[in-house]
């Protein structure tokens, strides 16, 4: 399985995210900066987290509007999977790929520590190998997490079971609307989410919780 990694200024994730790609399909991605143009042929995007452009303007706002972006919506529009971890997230959204909004966290602060994420969906690329209704420990490290959207596309992302990830056991660290942590498109190829599951994959980071979320890339 071929991935590439885009890299803006600001961004910090871009490594841990190349490694667990890297250590989970046995394949080493491609970074790509935000200056590309075009992509090269692979099987996956990872837009990573981090603080694209310090947050600026608003976060993603920025990047979202990169050159290697326009290739990257252009290739998601006709099926290419794409990936958004919490910064990576809200470029996507902000790009348009997903429906909503992050804005500021609930209690105004920047909020790093560890959620419990439960599986909302198993039926997607990415959560495959999860079953439904599991609950995983989970890290997040973002001040602009709390998904918001009008009442209609709420509704449809119920209806139409696009919400991936939610928050569980009451640890909704940003007042996200139904306690929702990832969402997918319509047509199943893109998901967002702001929890950091790269960083929860080894031993040596406490707990492998997330590791079938990578697993999972190679069984779709």
């Amino acid at each position: 399985m071929k991935s590439a990694v885009i890299v803006f200024p600001g961004i910090n994730r871009e490594r841990d995210m190349m490694l667990a790609l890297e250590s989970t399909t046995g394949v080493k991605p491609v970074a790509v900066w935000h200056t590309e143009t075009e992509l090269p042929k692979v099987d996956l995007v990872v837009v990573p987290g981090g603080f694209s452009y310090g947050d600026y303007l608003r976060c993603g706002a920025i990047a979202a509007r990169s050159p290697i972006m326009a290739d990257v919506k252009a290739k998601a529009l006709k099926g290419l999977k794409v990936l958004g971890v919490c910064n990576g997230f809200q470029i996507i959204t902000e790009a348009g790929l997903l429906p909503g909004a992050l804005v500021r966290n609930a209690s105004l602060h920047f909020v790093c520590r560890e959620v419990k994420l439960r599986i909302e969906n198993n039926t997607t690329w990415f959560t495959n190998r999860m079953a439904k209704g599991a609950v995983v420990s989970c890290p997040i490290a973002h001040g602009e997490g709390n998904y918001v959207c009008d009442t209609e596309t709420l509704k449809r992302l119920e209806s139409e079971n696009r919400v991936v990830f939610r928050y569980a056991e009451g640890t909704n660290p940003n007042g996200a609307m139904n306690d929702i942590a990832g969402i997918m498109n319509e047509a199943g190829n893109v998901i967002g989410m702001m929890p950091h599951p790269e960083n929860m994959i080894e031993p040596i980071h406490g707990k492998t919780d997330c590791r079938p979320l990578f697993e999972g890339l190679l069984a779709a």
